[in-house]
């Protein structure tokens, strides 16, 4: 009788840790993460509308102000690259990721901060400003004219924004410094090529630039690399003494237009960013820029590359389970 009731007790006491176990997964199930990787399709009839939502408002945003699309696209690479792709540049503060110099003139915050308005009507405390924010990165470059991609949700917030962890690839970078940063990230060369032809669409400061068009490390000459054809059409939209706070196409010609205008560009030196020229130096970027175009064979379709590099951006370091939360509002924490 003592070893039925011996045994019983065991029994009893697995399912009661059983239980508990199951219930803490559903407890972190609710939160959104649940500790899987996202997927497509994620939030399935939770929140069945979601791409539609993120989609109608980044629409209404870049509709009303274009420079809303580089924007985006490029927060998203901002968020990614500190600290993974957590929305922890959404946050505000003194001290966050928004103050840290690179990010002072990202744009498309309110688009962000709309959509997550509308998803918490539609679906509260489901949908994650990481999520919206990587659909509506998606939806700038589709916006633009470019090649959509499924997007894999179940990302979680995070709670650490602070300017000081934001380090990113430079714009004076040489290609082996870009290939070591971005293969710190678990990405190759080609998604490095490929997702740096998102300069596409966007521009950058003239304070950041004009260097390399008046005095080149102290010459007192543009850039012997720069095609000489293009220098004076930058001298003229960044005088030497003028706004240092106005902008210059990064993608001459085709600004607005996601395409591949910004590597053929890249091919015959005419782009505005150190970093962008160098790429067409180094023999193995050089070859990726040629098989986008389809000057090398075997080719790659420039969009679809696209796509599949922000899929594995967008999965960097990403929170699930108890490393995050959904946050009520974009730009704090709970």
């Amino acid at each position: 009788m003592g070893r039925s009731y011996t045994l019983l007790f065991i029994l009893v006491t697995i399912l009661v840790l059983v239980a508990a176990a199951t219930a803490q997964g559903n407890r972190g199930s609710s939160r959104g993460g649940g500790g899987r990787r996202p997927r497509v399709g994620y939030y399935g009839n939770r929140c069945r509308n979601v791409e539609s939502i993120v989609a109608s408002v980044v629409r209404a945003h870049v509709r009303s102000n274009p420079a809303n699309a580089p924007g985006i696209l490029r927060m998203h690479f901002h968020d990614c690259f500190v600290r993974g792709c957590d929305g922890s540049v959404l946050l505000a503060g003194n001290t966050s990721e928004r103050t840290a110099v690179p990010n002072r003139s990202l744009r498309g915050f309110e688009a962000i901060e709309e959509a997550k308005a509308r998803l918490e009507v539609a679906c509260p405390r489901t949908v994650s400003c990481a999520d919206i924010l990587t659909l509506a990165a998606r939806e700038a470059v589709v916006l633009t004219g470019g090649q959509g991609w499924r997007v894999p949700l179940g990302r979680l917030d995070g709670r650490i924004s602070q300017a000081s962890d934001v380090i990113l690839p430079g714009l004076f970078d040489p290609v082996d410094k870009q290939k070591r940063d971005f293969a710190a990230k678990t990405l190759n060369t080609i998604d490095l090529v490929t997702l740096v032809g998102g300069h596409t669409i966007g521009t950058a400061g003239c304070g950041l630039v004009r260097g390399r068009f008046f005095n080149f490390n102290g010459t007192g000459q543009p850039d012997p690399s720069i095609n000489p054809r293009f220098v004076p059409l930058v001298q003229n939209r960044c005088p030497l003494t003028g706004d240092a706070s106005a902008r210059v196409d990064l993608d001459d010609g085709s600004v607005g237009r996601f395409d591949t205008s910004f590597l053929r560009n890249v091919r015959s030196s005419r782009v505005v960013l150190q970093s962008d020229l160098v790429l067409w130096r180094d023999p193995e970027t050089r070859a990726i820029i040629e098989r986008l175009l389809g000057l090398r064979r075997p080719s790659l379709r420039f969009g679809t590359e696209f796509g599949k590099s922000m899929v594995k951006m967008s999965l960097i370091d990403v929170k699930t389970g108890s490393d995050g939360e959904i946050r009520r509002v974009c730009s704090r924490i709970n």
